[in-house]
C-alpha cells in the first residue's frame, strides 16, 4: 500500500526527518516511487524487478529478531489501514446526503455502470486512466481488467478515500494528484480512459477532451459518462456544477477536434436528468507495408 511520509515515521517509530531521509536514499536509488499530493508526500515500491532481489536478500539475512520487527512493523501498518477506513467512514457519512439527492435524479447507480461495463466491451483495457477518479469506483470495478489501473484526481482527500476502498477490495493501482487540464501522463501512455461525472464540473471541457487524447495510445478508446443537457440551476448554486449537461453535437465536436471519432452514443433515460455515454477512439496508425 502507499503511505506517507508520517504514515512510514508511525510505522517505523521513528522521527519524520530520520524517515525522510532514508526515503531519499532508496528514491534516488529506484527502489521507491514519491508522489506528492498538496503538503503530503506518498511512496510507493518501484517495479519488481527494482525490488524483488532486494526483498530476497532482506529475506535471506533476516534473523528472529528481525522477524519480530516486520511483525511490530505490520502491526502498526494495520492500525493506519483502519485510521484511514474510519476517517473515510467520517466523509462518507458526511456526504452522503448530497450524494443521495444527485443519485435521486438519474437511473440506478447499477444500471450506469453496466452501461459502462458494454460501452467498454470485452476486450483487454491494457494501461487503464481514470480521470477524476475520485472514490476509484471505475478502478474497483474495471482495474482487475487493466494491466496498469490509475487513477488522477486534483483532491488529494478523494485520493487517500480511494486508497482505503481500493486497499480493502485488493486491486493494485497507482493513484496520482493531478489536474484535468495537464495530466501527470506521458504522450500516448493510455490505452482506455474513462471520465466519469467529472466535465460537468470543468471550466473547459474541450481543453480536458483534448488532454485525454494527448495521452491516448492510437487506437485507444475514450469514454466520457456525464448528464445530457439539463435546466436544473439549483445544482449550480447548490453543488458546483459549471456546466448543465452536454448536447451530443457538442460532445462530437470537441472529441473531433481532438482527433477523436464517436463511434458510441448511448442515453439512459429514467429520471429528471439523463446520463450519457459518449465513447471516441483515437485513429491508429497506419501500418507501414513491406516493400
Amino acid at each position: 500500500m502507499e503511505l506517507s511520509v508520517g504514515e512510514l515515521a508511525q510505522v517505523l517509530g521513528q522521527s519524520q526527518p530520520r524517515v525522510s531521509r532514508h526515503l531519499k536514499i532508496l528514491a534516488d536509488a529506484g527502489v521507491l516511487e514519491r508522489r506528492k499530493e498538496g503538503s503530503w508526500v506518498f511512496l510507493t515500491l518501484a517495479s519488481t524487478d527494482r525490488v524483488d532481489p532486494l526483498f530476497a536478500l532482506v529475506d535471506d539475512w533476516a534473523d528472529a529478531a528481525t522477524e519480530a520487527l516486520f511483525a511490530s512493523d505490520a502491526a502498526r501498518t494495520e492500525s493506519i489501514r483502519a485510521e484511514r477506513a474510519e476517517a473515510a467512514n467520517r466523509y462518507f457519512a458526511g456526504h452522503a446526503e448530497i450524494w443521495d439527492q444527485i443519485r435521486s435524479l438519474h437511473v440506478a447507480e447499477s444500471e450506469v455502470e453496466h452501461a459502462i461495463d458494454d460501452a467498454l466491451g470485452k476486450r483487454p483495457l491494457g494501461r487503464l486512466v481514470d480521470v477524476g477518479t475520485g472514490t476509484g469506483r471505475m478502478i474497483e470495478l474495471f482495474g482487475p481488467r487493466a494491466v496498469q489501473a490509475i487513477g488522477i484526481d486534483r483532491s488529494s482527500e478523494m485520493l487517500r478515500l480511494a486508497r482505503v476502498k481500493l486497499e480493502e477490495a485488493g486491486i493494485q493501482s497507482s493513484l496520482r494528484q493531478g489536474d484535468m487540464y495537464a495530466l501527470p501522463l506521458g504522450d500516448q501512455s493510455a490505452d482506455s480512459i474513462i471520465i466519469h461525472q467529472v466535465l460537468h464540473y470543468a471550466h473547459s471541457p474541450a481543453v480536458a477532451i483534448a488532454e485525454a487524447a494527448r495521452v491516448l495510445t492510437a487506437g485507444g478508446t475514450l469514454l466520457v459518462v456525464d448528464f445530457a443537457a439539463h435546466d436544473r440551476e439549483e445544482l449550480r448554486e447548490r453543488d458546483a456544477h459549471i456546466r448543465l449537461g452536454f448536447e451530443d453535437e457538442v460532445m462530437a465536436g470537441w472529441f473531433a477536434a481532438a482527433g477523436l471519432e464517436v463511434d458510441q452514443v448511448r442515453h439512459l433515460k429514467g429520471g429528471e436528468l439523463t446520463v450519457t455515454l459518449w465513447r471516441g477512439n483515437k485513429e491508429a496508425l497506419p501500418q507501414r507495408r513491406a516493400a
